[in-house]
């Protein structure tokens, strides 16, 4: 399935790009992973004035770029906002910070970077009325975590810029794990990193693609070390499915679900806490 324009509210994720050190050793890994396609077009604000937009069965499912000398490559979410000049005004009155734009760009709408009132760097995209965004299918985005240290700012930052709901999943203390929602829908996530991070971790989207049962998470795991990347969490079960956390030749950091092996008989507090022994 896929999204439009037309019918994405504000706060709902509306894209991924992949900042790479090497795009087409990027394009390579992915394309092997999850089959995406990928198609080449002019961008003056890259480093190289090239952009990727991979598709999976003619879906866009993300953009890829060349980091520049001094980016740390890594994925990035994109949230859907009706206006980037007000998205401005609000991330720099919720204590965020604008670290470009708003830029339009030429039949892709207008762009906002920031960082939220955590310093975790986030994209606010004003999207034309033809942007489609593939999710819900297999190789397609599933979902994001916001790993943060400061639960309480992030909460009060995304609550008010979107008006989201925030509901814990998890306990509140050893796991302190939120979904904020959308008309009672969940569509993002929260979690104040443990002790299973470093301590000077900094604040960072984890996004998630889904993987088709028949292949399942640990087939994913092992195709992606095959492929030049490396496994960060071997494959857990979880109440919203088998995950793993799994790396790019570039080190890029990103999850793979398979929705069908849904951990029963625990509550939702063990979702993110694939740590405790």
């Amino acid at each position: 399935m896929s999204i439009g324009s037309h019918t994405i509210p504000a706060g709902l994720p509306c894209w991924v790009e992949l900042a790479s050190h090497d795009d087409a050793a990027a394009q390579r890994f992915y394309s092997g992973l999850f089959g995406w396609q990928y198609e080449i077009r002019r961008d003056p604000a890259t480093p190289t004035g090239r952009y990727g937009i991979a598709s999976l069965d003619g879906l866009p499912t993300s953009g890829l770029y060349q980091a520049g000398a001094r980016s740390v490559p890594g994925w990035t979410l994109h949230i859907s906002v009706p206006y980037t000049a007000t998205a401005a005004e609000w991330v720099e009155h919720l204590n965020g910070e604008v670290t470009l734009g708003p830029v339009a760009i030429p039949d892709r709408g207008s762009i906002l970077h920031a960082t939220d009132a955590c310093g975790a760097p986030i994209v606010f995209w004003e999207t034309p009325p033809d942007w489609r965004f593939a999710t819900g299918m297999p190789g397609a985005f599933s979902g994001a975590d916001l790993n943060t240290h400061d639960g309480v700012a992030a909460d009060h930052f995304y609550t008010k810029l979107f008006n989201y709901s925030s509901q814990q999943v998890g306990d509140g203390d050893s796991v302190d794990y939120a979904e904020y929602l959308i008309d009672h829908e969940p569509v993002l996530y929260r979690y104040v990193m443990g002790p299973e991070y470093e301590r000077d971790t900094p604040p960072h989207w984890l996004v998630y693609f889904e993987v088709a049962p028949a292949r399942g998470a640990d087939a994913t795991a092992g195709q992606a070390l095959m492929l030049g990347g490396s496994v960060v969490i071997e494959p857990y079960d979880t109440p919203f499915g088998r995950t793993a956390l799994l790396a790019d030749p570039d080190g890029s950091v990103f999850g793979v679900i398979d929705h069908s092996r849904v951990l029963q008989g625990v509550g939702r507090a063990e979702v993110d806490d694939p740590y405790d022994d």
